[in-house]
């Protein structure tokens, strides 16, 4: 049937007209998309989709748009032009797109979209969230979008299956979750991440961290120190381990292991892996342990686990411990020493039943820098201390500040600590090592390398 055929049937009213009093101050907005949906469930009744699939898109695009417009045209004449105009592309976001996220999708500011109701969408711009003007029609709505962008990806949402944890086409990761696990109706998470993945550089002129901080993270990494990134969630862990991933020489073969791909190193030697969930039946899922104890059979030079958070900790101590040193992770934490007490934790349930002093010599012997990061309350990310650690004296963490935040007066700081590592990083480039640390005594180098 097509649109000009359809065009004895009206509109009617739109459902579920109450629109609780809190969303009040929205309720023509409310009102146009549930009409948008009508428009909607009408064009699908017009026009079948499935006979365009194999048109040219260009092509598809025209036939699509025209029908929209003739049944904008048709069914909205109340409107007035601008928000004509507007619903002919909300429509064309409805059936091709995301619906009314789209526009969302082409902010590059946007870094993560958080639904939490039909009528309330917030996004997170420069580290602070800001509520939008963006809302759905109504439940049925929303859960259709989340069931369109599992699909495009594999997954289904249901009540059977009622959480989704994905990465959509463009690299963003989607998590979903509706009711019953959702008790007050479906709710939507993505996180963006930009085209072009930030630099070293970059972060040096977002304030991030100190020109010396830089200079020993890149003679650290070229230097093949283990290194655990730690911080809380959104602290911006991930954007600088992929950030720290460019000193890793060229030469060198990188393998990385993620639940979500998120890394994307300038590297040209990379080889990525994802871990899998269960399929329907309750099989086929493949673990963060099975990727590392995979991907140690690799031949790799460096191995990059996105996140570590269970046993996969006691295979990637292993790793770093017997001739993979140089390696790179994040963990959730809220401080340096925090950050080595959950690693206990983890190798813990790895089922390594062995005492916590040899735990903590073990994890000492494997992991050589800490390095924290957080979020102002201005949404200002900073490299919050780098320590290094030492080792484990009597089943005690020796840790040192090399570099730290002093929130007191707003600046990077220098501790006048010489690290431990202080001749492998003059292997890599005397000159910029000495200009961090000066020359330090041989006997002091030598004091410094006894420490057990």
């Amino acid at each position: 049937m097509s649109v000009e055929q359809s065009n004895a049937i009206r509109p009617e009213p739109p459902g579920d007209l109450e629109i609780p009093a809190q969303f009040a101050g929205i309720a023509d907005e409310i009102r146009f998309q549930k009409f948008k949906v009508q428009l909607h469930e009408q064009l699908l009744d017009a026009i079948q989709l499935s006979s365009l699939q194999g048109t040219e898109r260009s092509k598809r695009a025209e036939i699509l748009r025209r029908a929209i417009t003739t049944l904008v045209a048709r069914r909205a004449a109340h409107l007035n032009p601008p928000d004509q105009e507007r619903m002919i592309q909300g429509l064309v976001d409805e059936v091709e797109g995301l619906g009314p996220l789209e526009c969302l999708f082409f902010d590059p500011e946007v870094c993560d979209i958080l639904v939490n109701h039909p009528y309330e969408v917030y996004v997170e711009r420069r580290g602070i969230l800001e509520k939008t003007a963006v809302v759905f029609a109504d439940a049925r709505h929303l859960l259709r979008i989340i069931q369109r962008m599992a699909s495009r990806v594999g997954r289904r949402v249901d009540e059977s299956h009622p959480m989704v944890d994905a990465r959509l086409p463009d690299g963003s990761r989607l998590n979903a979750t509706i009711p019953p696990l959702a008790v007050d109706g479906p709710t939507l998470s993505i996180r963006r991440f930009p085209q072009e993945p930030l630099t070293l550089a970059d972060l040096l002129l977002n304030g991030t961290l100190s020109e010396d901080m830089a200079t020993f993270l890149e003679l650290c990494v070229q230097a093949r120190r283990t290194c655990l990134i730690s911080g809380g969630t959104g602290a911006g862990k991930t954007t600088l381990l992929n950030t720290l991933t460019a000193s890793i020489p060229s030469h060198e073969r990188i393998i990385t292991v993620e639940d979500s791909v998120e890394l994307r190193p300038p590297h040209p030697h990379v080889v990525r892996l994802e871990s899998r969930l269960a399929n329907t039946e309750g099989r086929g899922a493949l673990t963060h342990r099975d990727l590392v104890r995979n991907a140690l059979r690799m031949r790799p030079d460096r191995l990059i686990i996105g996140e570590v958070r269970g046993p996969e900790a006691v295979d990637m101590l292993q790793a770093m411990n017997t001739g993979h040193e140089g390696s790179l992770s994040t963990i959730h934490a809220n401080d340096t020493r925090d950050a080595v007490s959950r690693l206990e934790i983890m190798v813990a349930m790895g089922g390594m039943e062995i005492s916590v002093p040899v735990i903590r010599s073990y994890i000492a012997s494997g992991i050589h820098l800490i390095v924290h990061v957080c979020r102002l309350r201005n949404g200002q990310r900073k490299v919050f201390r780098i320590s290094e650690l030492v080792g484990a004296v009597r089943g005690e963490y020796q840790i040192e500040d090399v570099f730290r935040w002093d929130m007191s007066t707003g600046g990077f700081l220098s501790t006048n600590y010489t690290p431990r590592c202080f001749e492998q990083l003059r292997q890599v480039d005397a000159s910029r090592a000495e200009r961090l640390f000066g020359v330090a005594p041989a006997a002091s180098i030598r004091e410094l390398q006894s420490v057990a």
